[in-house]
């Protein structure tokens, strides 16, 4: 295997990991700054308080992207197969 092929495969996996992980952890953020906003409001000083919410808001968006997560996975391997196929020829 040679070293650009390796690095370009590596590369191709990382950004399709953050893609991936992108929209799960943005909903975590944006319910966690949500319930930030709230509890400073209401000065509500419970630290357990953000942990409920940010779980359910990253299943949820985890539920509802799972049709788009595999569709991209399973293309992005098959074009890093291809990549390989190609390059080792």
């Amino acid at each position: 295997m040679d070293q650009s092929l390796f690095l370009t495969v590596f590369q191709k996996a990382i950004i399709l990991t953050m893609s991936m992980a992108a929209p799960i952890l943005l909903s975590a953020i944006v319910v966690g700054l949500a319930i930030s906003i709230i509890q400073s409001v209401t000065q509500i000083q419970e630290q357990t308080l953000t942990f409920v919410p940010k779980i359910f808001a990253a299943l949820l968006v985890l539920v509802v992207a799972i049709p788009w997560m595999s569709d991209v996975f399973i293309s992005a391997t098959k074009d890093m197969f291809d990549y390989i196929k190609v390059f080792i020829s």
